[in-house]
Formats: structure tokens, sequence, C-alpha cells
């Protein structure tokens, strides 16, 4: 079974060594012009050349985002713009206006173009004429299935990217204009304002529940080895926007699962459990979507939902004190004395204990941690390396495997 890229979202560089070191192959990321996402931080070029020095270190990718749809007043520049990302050696622009792909034909800029999942393929003939124009990878439609991607893959011998978990569009692989209508902020140039997760009222019948129209998230847990068969080259996380602790848990999951299915040793009792630990770190429903089946009432929010953003993610190991055998944790919610615990890293399947003492920075004992960003030390015997992350237990594996 052939190797496949698991590629990351990475909302600043921070998020991208995280992705790196949790397990990704590559990471997308946005740069401060041209690029959807605009109310993520995004990179300047001399962060964008730190990221792919620091990728490329790790023999690994960074492909930047210039995905916007272009109306004349954002030409200015572009050029440039692409020059520069050329200079410092990115390894792939990911495209959604042909715009951007005539100016690096005419210019002979020397970058490598993926076509944005916002150019909707879901055929060959129009995946055979990007190919022609010198397109290198297609980011396939949310919308595509089986077949279809089949049929991209057996005509165009193109390498194919396809999301396999995070947010969906209510519209056609995000062509939705909604925020514009609603807020004057343009989706298609970086400013989506989601009206689609927005609660609106029926004032014909105040009294029924608010109506809404969100898709529940995309889950591709159940196909990746199909996906694999069909000839999908790299498998996409959506969420620039996302924490640390969402990337990481992501990208570690699906790292262990598609290792798992390239080494022939998955268990559907592991799958279930990855699939768990997913679900558990999102707070919206998830589901494959449009892999084999349209989606119907059970892919979808109408009336109403409910979206509980827990709070598990306790804090991130910034050290270790091997003089006294204590991790030294940043905190982010919340934990107290006896909570039972897990720990997880990019070197560390996830381990239970139990925090039995915790140390503030002034070595004082303490029973409880209330302060985000809060520094103290939890005494644990095995030497814990920087960026692994303590969650509640809130999933037992015993009950999966």
């Amino acid at each position: 079974m052939n190797k496949v890229e698991l590629l990351a979202p990475a909302g600043d560089l921070t998020r991208l060594k995280i992705a790196f070191l949790y397990g990704a192959d590559a990471v997308y990321v946005g740069g401060r012009d041209f690029s959807l996402r605009a109310n993520a931080t995004n990179f300047s070029i001399d962060e964008l050349k730190e990221a792919v020095l620091y990728a490329h270190s790790l023999n690994k990718k960074v492909y930047v985002t210039v995905n916007i749809v272009f109306h004349n007043e954002d030409l200015a520049g572009l050029r440039e713009y692409l020059e520069k990302l050329a200079n410092i050696n990115v390894d792939a622009i990911i495209v959604s206006d042909p715009c951007v792909i005539k100016l690096v034909n005419d210019y002979k800029i020397p970058l490598e173009i993926h076509l944005s999942t916002q150019e909707s393929t879901l055929n060959d003939y129009h995946a055979s004429l990007m190919k022609d124009l010198g397109v290198t990878r297609i980011v396939l439609a949310r919308e595509a299935n089986r077949d279809t991607i089949k049929q991209i893959k057996d005509t165009t011998n193109l390498d194919l990217e396809a999301f396999i978990h995070g947010a969906m569009c209510v519209s056609f692989s995000g062509r939705c204009v909604l925020s514009n209508i609603c807020t004057n902020r343009d989706s298609n140039r970086g400013g989506c304002a989601q009206i689609c997760r927005w609660d609106f009222n029926n004032e014909t019948n105040p009294q029924d529940p608010d109506f809404t129209m969100t898709p529940k998230d995309l889950n591709m847990i159940p196909y990746i080895k199909e996906m694999i068969d069909v000839g999908i080259n790299s498998f996409k996380v959506e969420g620039r926007m996302r924490s640390n602790y969402y990337v990481a848990t992501v990208i570690n999951t699906y790292r262990k699962l598609i290792d798992k299915i390239l080494d022939n040793s998955l268990t559907e009792s592991e799958s279930r459990y990855y699939l768990a630990i997913l679900n558990r770190c999102a707070n919206r429903e998830s589901t494959p979507q449009f892999f084999h089946e349209l989606p119907g009432v059970n892919e979808q929010y109408f009336n109403g939902r409910e979206e509980i953003s827990n709070q598990d993610f306790l804090g991130i190991v910034i050290g270790y004190n091997h003089e006294k055998k204590r991790i030294i944790l940043e905190e982010r919610n919340y934990f107290k004395k006896g909570d039972v615990v897990e720990i997880f890293g990019p070197n560390l399947d996830a381990t239970t204990f139990v925090i039995d003492e915790i140390y503030d920075e002034d070595e004082n004992l303490i029973d409880v941690c209330r302060h985000p960003r809060m520094i103290v030390e939890i005494p644990y015997e095995k030497e814990v390396l920087e960026d692994s992350m303590i969650r509640l237990k809130t999933i037992d594996k015993k009950d999966y495997l």
C-alpha cells in the first residue's frame, strides 16, 4: 500500500511546529495577503521563510494558500508576492482563481501549483484541463464521492488531496455568498462570517424552534483505507483557526490510524476508540458526509443544535524537572488534586495517572489550578517531552479494546 501524506492546518508558527511534532507530513498556511481565513493570525514573509526552513529541516513540506477569488483591485502586488514565495522555496501554492495560474506560467515563476477545493473539482475533464495548465495536485471538492474520485485518478493520474476532518460548508465547497449578503464580508476573499452557524427565528411561528442550516463536521475515519485504495495521495485536516490542542489531538489520532492501516494492523475496536477521541475533541457532531452517499437529515443540523465546548485540555508541558521528577505545566483549564488525567505527546501514547500533588512556582502545595497560563509542577516519574499535553480522562481505552 502506498504511503500517503497527512496534511495539517497551521494558523501560526506555534501550531505549525505542533502539527509536525504530532505527525503531520506537511502543513498548509496562509500569508497575510491573498488568503482565505483573513481572521487567522497568518504568516508574514519572514515567518513563512522560517516555517519553510524548519519544515525542510524535518524533510516536511509547507503549502501556502493564495486562494481568494480575485477582483481587479486584489491583483496589485500579486506577482511580487508569488516571486517572494518562490524565493523562500515554499513547496507549493494552493490556488482557486485561474488568474494565479496564468501569472505563474506567464512569468515562469518556479512554483508548484495545487488547485484549491474552492475550484470545486468534481469531474475528470476539469482536472485534465487544470493538468494541462500546469496544476500538479487537485484538492477535491468536499462533495466528491468515491466513484468520482476514482475516475479522476484513473483518467489524470494527478496527485489528489481530500479533506478528511473538520468543518463543512453549507454551500458548494465554500462558494457561499450568505456572508456577503448578511454582513458585507466577502466569504470568497477571506471574510466569511459563518452565517450558516447562526440561529434564525421563525417570524411566522415564533413558538417554533430556531432554524439552523449548518452541516455537521466531516469525519472520515471509517473510510480512510478505502480512500487510499481509490488513489488519494494527501489527507487534509481543516482548521487553520483551531487551537494547539485540537491540532495535536486530531493529527496525532489520524497519524496512528493511517500508520496502522498502512502496516495492516488496524482493528475495528481501535477505529472506534480513535473515533471517540476525535468526537470528544470537537464541539460539533461529525459524520463521513459525501463519500458514499449524499448527506441527509442526519448529517445536518436543522431546528436548533447544541455545541458544547468541553474543557478537557488541562495544560501543555513546557519542561521537566529532573531533580524533583515533575512535569512543568502551563495550565489551560481548571483542574484539581485527585483528578484522573491522561498525558499524550509526540512520542507518547495516552497514559493515565492521578494528580496527587500540585506545586506552584513558589513551591507551595496547592489543591486546584484555576488560572489559565499558570505555571505548576506535577510529580511524574518518567521524563516527558516539551509540548506534550494533559487532558481529563473522559474516554477509557479499555471500553473499546
